[in-house]
């Protein structure tokens, strides 16, 4: 019998590999792609292997025409139904001053952060609107619900994220799809995402004054929890929209 499939598009060692991990326990199998690093990717499917659970994967370049497109359409063909399709990809570039922020720097933001996820739902919707189901779970972030000075592109792509979200939800819900918009309000103790801006010496020292039993960084494998939850709920209790964040921060509307 063909296991349902759960692709995660933005699959790092953070929030995307903790839930390609935790769907798989759960009797997916997790398709993992990521823009780079097959090494890493690699190593996270062997990971999931090791456990006895199904994994599969792929570097793609999302930016490109027609990728995701043909990555829903070889999934679909080839390997099962989507049940539910994770869009994690990042479109942080940094804090920058407006006369910083250049022109393909802020398209770049927009391309992934939104743009992206349209090209997803385009593709995919209408496959799952013909089996009367599916999951779209969208990793967001504190710029869609307040836009902070250095954050014109991220704000930008993060604030059309969740109004295509509402604009899919208001659209196709009453045909079976669950679209969640799930806004990360905090800092993720993820290496390939905040380690990565922060560098190496910088994310050490803030794993050390705030993570492990200290829980002040978001734990990966717990947001995966809550990822797989939505995914399960019964449509008449749907959430369409939900943040989440350590007990120790202030929330985005106090801060």
């Amino acid at each position: 019998m063909t296991k349902p499939i759960c692709l995660i598009i933005g699959a790092g060692a953070g929030i995307g590999g903790n839930v390609a991990k935790k769907f798989a326990s759960h009797g997916y199998h997790s398709f993992l792609t990521r823009r780079s690093n097959a090494t890493g990717l690699n190593a996270l499917i062997k990971g999931i292997e090791n456990e006895g659970n199904k994994a599969s994967g792929k570097i793609v370049n999302l930016m490109e025409e027609g990728s995701i497109e043909e990555l829903v359409t070889d999934i679909e063909t080839n390997l099962g139904p989507i049940e539910t399709a994770v869009y994690n990809l990042g479109a942080q570039i940094g804090n920058h001053t407006l006369e910083n922020t250049s022109h393909k720097a802020f398209e770049m933001g927009w391309q992934l952060g939104c743009f992206g996820l349209y090209r997803l739902a385009h593709t995919l919707i209408p496959i799952m609107k013909a089996r009367g189901a599916g999951n779209i779970l969208v990793t967001s972030a504190t710029a869609a619900v307040r836009g902070n000075k250095g954050q014109h592109s991220h704000a930008a792509a993060m604030g059309g994220r969740r109004m295509l979200c509402q604009s899919l939800n208001a659209e196709f819900s009453s045909a079976g799809i669950h679209v969640a918009h799930i806004v990360v309000d905090g800092v993720v103790d993820a290496p390939d995402t905040v380690g990565r801006l922060l560098g190496p010496e910088s994310f050490t020292k803030l794993r050390e004054k705030l993570g492990g039993s200290k829980d002040g960084l978001m734990l990966p494998e717990k947001i995966a929890e809550t990822y797989f939850h939505i995914s399960q709920q019964h449509r008449s209790v749907w959430t369409h929209e939900l943040d989440l964040r350590s007990f120790s921060d202030s929330a985005w509307w106090n801060s």
